[in-house]
């Protein structure tokens, strides 16, 4: 279980990884810290705290605490390695490894680049695929996870819906990233109306992201009342689905206030980075529901696993040899 506890840890780190992110976009503050993988030209970790100021305390503090993070992922593929007997599951801790070191990359470039926004955009995608990673390998390492069950579920629909509004929540994400990263994100100034209407006047590329990103957030909606609506109804006695789509439902509820009250308050940054992050939890817990629907055919794939590496017992033939 010390293993479970460290990448709930590591999952724990990412989020504040996301927080100090989502700042660091909110304040306009990518490019205080000029140069990389240095700061000012000093060490990274060597760089003077009473020169924390400003736009410079977001964006260093964000690659200090990036750093973190990969140290920790480090230790966390190690021990998977040495602990697991899942192949499956060091396999996953090395992409986990991977990924952070591709995003620690994309974040130098964007930098260099001076914050082209594919680049951008890519940096906070990768970043959502590993939180995911992450609370995937917290999951598959649970208590939970690990014992064995009396009443597997096994609901086809379930896993298509789930898995359906996951992949859609993420390509929301996509879009949000896109979103901020172009400036995009007061190209509508009301809500919930479009410039006093339901379809944009004109259009231009910030107004299209704009408003591709609340038909997004409409489809999303549906997408997870549909999945939440179908746990309670066919599964409300399995508290494993019933409570990631109650929390799905509360996320949903605040990531909506949350995204009204950025155009509100004309993208306040405390509001504006909390939209980030509640995004990120919205996708993290659809993930866990997701992979929970899957999981009778996660212990079937073991079991023929188990039965393809057991030998054959040898047979008889009609004379008594061995065949």
């Amino acid at each position: 279980m010390w293993l479970h506890r460290y990448a709930k840890l590591v999952s724990a780190a990412t989020v504040l990884l996301i927080v100090a992110g989502g700042l660091v976009t909110s304040t306009g503050s990518g490019l205080a810290v000029p140069d990389w993988p240095t700061s000012y030209g000093w060490n990274m970790f060597t760089f003077p705290m009473q020169h924390m100021v400003g736009g410079i305390f977001y964006e260093h503090g964000h690659r200090l605490i990036a750093s973190g993070v990969g140290f920790l992922t480090i230790i966390l593929a190690a021990w998977i390695w040495k602990a697991e007997p899942r192949r499956w599951m060091r396999n996953l801790g090395f992409a986990a490894l991977g990924a952070v070191c591709v995003q620690g990359l994309l974040g130098g470039i964007t930098v260099l680049w001076f914050l082209p926004t594919a680049v951008s955009t890519a940096h906070a995608g990768l970043a959502q695929i590993f939180f995911c990673l992450t609370i995937a390998i917290s999951l598959f390492t649970s208590r939970g996870w690990l014992e064995p069950r009396t009443d597997p579920v096994d609901d086809r629909m379930l896993r298509a819906v789930a898995a359906s509004t996951t992949a859609l929540i993420y390509v929301q994400v996509i879009v949000g990233a896109t979103m901020r990263h172009s400036d995009a994100g007061l190209a509508i100034p009301d809500f919930p109306f479009v410039f006093g209407g339901l379809v944009p006047p004109e259009w231009t590329s910030p107004i299209a992201i704009h408003y591709a990103h609340r038909v997004g957030a409409l489809l999303v909606t549906l997408a997870i009342t549909a999945t939440a609506g179908h746990v309670f109804y066919h599964h409300a006695r399995q508290p494993e689905l019933r409570r990631p789509a109650t929390i799905l439902l509360c996320l949903l509820l605040t990531q909506v206030t949350l995204g009204a009250y950025v155009i509100w308050s004309e993208k306040n940054v405390a509001v504006n980075t909390a939209h980030v992050v509640v995004g990120a939890l919205t996708l993290a817990t659809s993930l866990v529901l997701t992979l929970r629907s899957f999981r009778v055919r996660f212990e079937r794939a073991a079991e023929f696993a188990v039965g393809a590496r057991q030998p054959m017992a040898p047979t008889l033939g009609q004379s008594g040899v061995r065949a």
